[in-house]
């Protein structure tokens, strides 16, 4: 799979998953406010994500993600054990 498959495949993914999860108007909002509003993921992530996790559970959490979804898990990637 090509880094560009892989891409698409992530981006499909993770639109459907917003789509279920939020609704389709939703989704194009959440999308469009990320764009208009040069949203900052990395500090975002920073002040918001993983905030209640220790680092056991986000390798745990990763781990699991790779053995449920090896098509999204690069080719090069190493699979946590």
């Amino acid at each position: 799979m090509t880094d560009n498959m892989q891409t698409s495949a992530i981006m499909t993914a993770g639109i459907k998953v917003l789509r279920e999860t939020l609704g389709i108007i939703e989704t194009e909002i959440f999308i469009t406010t990320i764009k208009e509003e040069s949203f900052d993921y990395t500090e975002w992530r920073s002040d918001n994500l993983f905030n209640d996790m220790t680092l056991e559970d986000l390798v745990n959490q990763a781990a699991e993600f790779e053995r449920d979804n090896p098509s999204l898990v690069p080719q090069n990637a190493k699979i946590i054990a």
